[in-house]
């Protein structure tokens, strides 16, 4: 019966393995990206009436979830409700750090919102010359995928895996955020 188990255990972690790759490389190939994106982080802000800001960021590495990494943002220059402004200062904060200590950038960067939180973010990372990596929005109600050079969602099946696993991310970013509100 243990090697029974055992033997489970072991294929099910093969099969998780090898399905997490081919939807790393679904979300390759939908996106136009070059690499396939081993490494993913997620912005989002969070704030009651302009009170309180604050900003998470999530990082996933293979398609799972690398806790370690998560990071905090108190949102210090934006004063009310501006979340253009605040995800552009969290992201110039995050890779300017990142650029600093030499540390690993991600393949794609994932932001919670719209057109506009894209543009804020793609701002910030043009300025500290970082546009070589992909950096995409996830916008909420009808779960539309944006890139920077385009002004349309992309076209992305609602079944497919590589959204479902960029909803989980964003949803998980969403998550972290709005508990780090609460305890501020």
């Amino acid at each position: 019966n243990t090697d029974s188990i055992l033997e489970n255990i072991i294929i099910g972690k093969i099969k998780r393995r090898t399905s997490s790759s081919k939807v790393l490389e679904e979300l390759k190939d939908v996106l136009g990206m070059k690499v396939i994106p081993k490494r993913i982080e997620a912005f989002d802000n969070s704030n009651i009436q302009g009170d309180s800001a604050v900003a998470g960021m999530v990082c996933f590495i293979d398609g799972k979830p690398a806790k370690k990494k998560f990071r905090r943002f108190h949102i210090r220059t934006v004063k009310g409700i501006d979340d253009f402004k605040s995800m552009k200062e969290v992201v110039f904060r995050r890779y300017s750090r990142i650029k600093e200590e030499a540390k690993p950038l991600p393949d794609l960067i994932l932001i919670d919102g719209g057109k506009g939180q894209l543009s804020a973010a793609k701002k910030s990372l043009d300025r500290l010359g970082l546009n070589n990596i992909t950096v995409i929005g996830l916008a909420k109600k009808l779960e539309e995928v944006f890139i920077p050079s385009s002004s349309h969602p992309q076209n992305i099946s609602k079944g497919s895996p590589a959204l479902y696993l960029l909803r989980k991310i964003r949803d998980e970013a969403h998550r972290y955020a709005i508990e780090f509100h609460r305890q501020k």
